[in-house]
Formats: structure tokens, sequence, C-alpha cells
């Protein structure tokens, strides 16, 4: 298992939730599959991300997939991340290990609200989806891996690439890790004082006036509540039903 502190390095460093995050603060966690070179052997990489940043905040990489591993990472991740009670809403797919009772009990125990995709919706966790489509898609990529070290190395380096050195096209060109860490605020002054002196230089070549610099998105959300949601869906959180048990939880 592998878990990242703010910095993206491993240790036992303690680093506390973003403040600046909404009180609810969405995270996502998704599993995909890693095909090895034996015909029907498969590797499994579940990854948390922060969807306010695109941070990935926590990844293991395991030889199968099951719910209490996935347990483990969650648990991990929130004493890592210190992150209060009823701070978090996690989104997640209808995934075996993602609905087990164990998997859910967990998440009621540290008061995480869960979210759930809906049934045979396949874009309910679209930004999850699109960083493993990102990571697929990258040039090194092998199609099969040797093994299972293979695997972790492959991850890990692609892991340290997507927080730090990918300048993501939904923050603006800012990188994951630039937005959690808040260091973006900074980013965007200098960048804004170098469009300032290219425009008082050169105002003729730009035809639309002084150009600003575009920032983040102040505020992300999947599927978000309706201006109209009822006490009950806005104490619940989510804006659709989940599984049942997990309501049991919550009541």
């Amino acid at each position: 298992m592998r878990l990242l502190d703010g910095s993206g390095m491993s240790g036992d460093v303690h680093v506390p939730f973003c403040e600046r995050l909404r009180v609810r603060s969405p995270r996502s966690t998704l599993l995909a599959k890693l095909p090895t070179q034996l015909r029907g052997e498969y590797l499994s990489l579940y990854v948390v991300m922060d969807l306010f940043s695109r941070y990935i905040v926590a990844w293991m990489l395991s030889r199968k997939e099951n719910s209490a591993l996935a347990s483990q990472l969650i648990a991990e991740a929130h004493k890592r991340y210190n992150i209060a009670p009823d701070h978090l809403t996690l989104h997640q797919d209808r995934g075996v290990p993602m609905t087990a009772h164990c998997y859910l009990d967990l998440l009621a125990e540290l008061r995480i609200t869960a979210s759930h995709s809906r049934p045979r919706v396949s874009n309910d966790n679209a930004m999850s989806e699109s960083q493993f489509k990102t990571m697929k898609y990258q040039p090194d990529y092998p199609r099969r891996f040797d093994h299972y070290d293979h695997g972790m190395r492959w991850s890990k380096d692609y892991t340290q690439w997507y927080n730090h050195s990918h300048h993501h096209s939904s923050l603006a060109g800012f990188t994951p890790h630039q937005v959690f860490s808040g260091a973006y605020r900074e980013i965007a002054i200098v960048r804004q004082r170098a469009l300032d002196e290219a425009y008082a230089r050169h105002p003729e070549r730009f035809s639309k006036g002084r150009p600003v610099v575009k920032m983040p998105p102040a505020e992300v959300s999947i599927n978000p509540l309706p201006a109209d949601a009822d006490q009950a869906t806005i104490e619940k959180g989510v804006n659709f039903p989940t599984l049942q048990r997990v309501i049991g939880n919550t009541t």
C-alpha cells in the first residue's frame, strides 16, 4: 500500500485535511483492472481522489479485489488526513468492494457520507473515470504488466507525475498538487503579472482587451443538489437515493 502526504511522498507524516474545501468535501474512489502477461490475471488499482483539486490522496495496488482491502485503504487515508466527522462525502461506483457490508459499516463508523453511482449510469463518477483515461493514454502505459512489482513501479511514477507535473485542463492549467496545497493562488499572481507586462508592451496583440488568468472552479460537485431540494435530501448530502443499508446507517 502507498499513502501520500501533502508533499506527494510516503511516510508517517500527518497531513491535515485542506480547510479551503466545503464542509462536505467530495472525494471519489474507483478501482481499475490492470492486465498482466498471464491471460485472465489482473492487478487491482484502487485510487482515492480529491474532486476539488483532482489530487490523488491515496492509492493501493493489490493482486485481488475485495472489500477488506478497500476498507483498509479508506481507514488509513482517513487517519492520515485527520478528517473530522461529517466533513467528507465519498463517492464510488457500485462494485462489490464498495457495496460490501464491512466497507459501508466502516464509512458509517468514520461518519463519512457515502454516495454511490446510480444503477446502470456509467458517468456518475466521471472525474475518476477521466483520471483513469489519462492514465491509460500515457505513452509509456504498458498494455500488460510483467508482474506485481512492475505495476507498483509504474503506478508510483504515474501518480507522482499526475499530482505534480500534469497541468490539468479542468484546473485552468494548474497541477493537482498546486490546487490541493493552495499554491495556485501565488502562481496565478505571477502569471497575471507576466500577462500585464505583455499587455502593456503590445496591447494591439490582445483583441479582447487585458488578459486575465483563469482560475480553477470555485466549487466542484457530482450531481449537485437542485435548488428546490427538500431538507431530507440536503441532510443526506446526496441528491439521489444510494444503497438502502447506507441510508439505514445514517438514520
